[in-house]
């Protein structure tokens, strides 16, 4: 029979910085930028396929303002091979986010083609989406944060990556990621998105930071010629930002949920301390013995990239995965092992004792942590053998006194006691 240590619910206190009124905010960004030539001009928006916090707020609001220029607006798709790298896809992607033509007031053209325009220094051939270079300017839209796939001081997910990847649609992503393999990310992003920036008619950018609640903290409106200037700036804030595990070494991290709209490898790897080929981050923030990840969520659409990365999974999490989906944006990204089927097991039991096994340390003394995700770090399930290592903690409070883990009959999380359940649905 299994045998865990109790658990307590904490909370930590995290970077907190939510803008009041994100709306508000990108129109008053996008003033510096009214003395440009708007009227009458065809604009592409181009949104992702990240759970960026507020994300049809700040799509919505920069379209509004863009018709108030005169402009005529339209939103595109720019998130390389997501969503199946089809149109269906990706405008299904961007309706879960609540980007419709409907809520936006504005067409989506989500054609997946795109043409080659040159190479780069390096020799990387260079494409875009046809949509885009055949629009009269394009103002992209991406939040920017420490990349999941590889380390910088300066660059990582944002809009330069929006330009050479996101825009690149199936055929530029996976050309990009063919050649991170030769070159490293960092060179590749930089290179294609000049490339790109050159070649498409003028380029503008909203970028956006979020805060260590993932709460959307800081809007930037940039012309394309200030991206790789400007954007090292909030790549620093976002990394200052960025929460953590409370405990940076544990035997044991318990995920309840990974998806696409939580990071690009489902998890992030900068939070959970290993990379997609499984090995240690350079920049990790935390060193982990062994990681069970429970389910997918609903907004992933099936795309299931980031279970190789558990080394325990649930059966529920191997059957919500579309393997199409998932293996389209593995190959494209040439991570393979992130869709690597993970021993699984249909009970929370079965699970647990096989992570506990995988760690080889001895369940009743087990330090453990439980979060929703890599985004909702702000309540965290610790267990007993925590709690001395956290005690002289100002930023980390124990809400109540330690419980059973409450496993129904069946061996599964009661979500009627569970303590993540409670404070995530209140």
């Amino acid at each position: 029979m299994l045998t865990l240590p109790r658990q307590v619910l904490v909370r930590q206190r995290l970077a907190s910085h939510a803008l009041a009124d994100p709306a508000r905010e990108v129109t008053e960004r996008l003033a510096r930028l009214s003395s440009e030539p708007w009227a009458g001009r065809r604009v592409a928006v181009g949104a992702g396929s990240r759970g960026i916090d507020r994300i049809a707020v700040v799509v919505g609001a920069v379209v509004r303002w863009l018709r108030a220029q005169g402009a005529e607006p339209f939103v595109i798709p720019a998130m390389g091979s997501h969503g199946g790298g089809t149109p269906e896809g990706q405008r299904e992607l961007l309706a879960s986010y609540g980007i419709t033509e409907s809520t936006m007031g504005a067409p989506i053209r989500d054609d997946v083609t795109t043409r080659q325009l040159g190479e780069t220094p390096s020799g990387i051939a260079v494409h875009a989406s046809t949509v885009a270079l055949d629009a009269d300017a394009v103002v992209l839209i991406n939040r920017v944060k420490p990349h999941t796939d590889f380390s910088s001081a300066t660059l990582g997910s944002g809009l330069r990556k929006m330009c050479g990847i996101g825009l690149g649609k199936v055929t530029g992503a996976t050309t990009c990621h063919l050649a991170a393999s030769r070159f490293g990310h960092e060179r590749v992003i930089r290179e294609v998105a000049a490339v790109v920036a050159s070649k498409l008619p003028r380029l503008y950018g909203v970028a956006l930071v979020e805060d260590g609640t993932h709460h959307l903290a800081k809007v930037e409106a940039l012309r394309g010629s200030e991206f790789e200037t400007r954007e090292p700036e909030m790549f620093t804030q976002a990394w200052a930002w960025m929460p953590s595990l409370p405990l940076p070494n544990v035997d044991v991290l318990v995920v309840d949920e990974i998806g696409k709209d939580i990071s690009g490898c489902g998890m992030d790897t900068n939070i959970i301390g290993r990379g997609v080929d499984t090995m240690p981050m350079a920049n990790r923030r935390a060193s982990v013995r062994a990681i069970y990840a429970r389910s997918l969520t609903p907004g992933s659409h099936g795309n299931a990239v980031g279970i190789g990365l558990a080394d325990v999974v649930s059966s529920r999490l191997v059957s919500q995965m579309d393997r199409g989906v998932s293996y389209t944006n593995a190959l494209s990204a040439m991570t393979p092992a992130t869709v690597r089927i993970s021993i699984n097991f249909p009970t929370d039991a079965e699970c647990l004792q096989a992570v506990l096994r995988v760690a080889g340390v001895p369940p009743e003394s087990a330090t453990i942590l439980r979060i929703r995700n890599t985004l909702a770090l702000e309540h965290v399930v610790a267990s007993e053998a925590c709690l001395s290592a956290l005690a002289d903690r100002a930023d980390v409070e124990p809400l109540g006194s330690p419980t059973d883990w409450p496993l129904d009959a069946a061996g599964n999380f009661d979500a009627s006691a569970d303590l993540l359940s409670g404070v995530h649905a209140s």
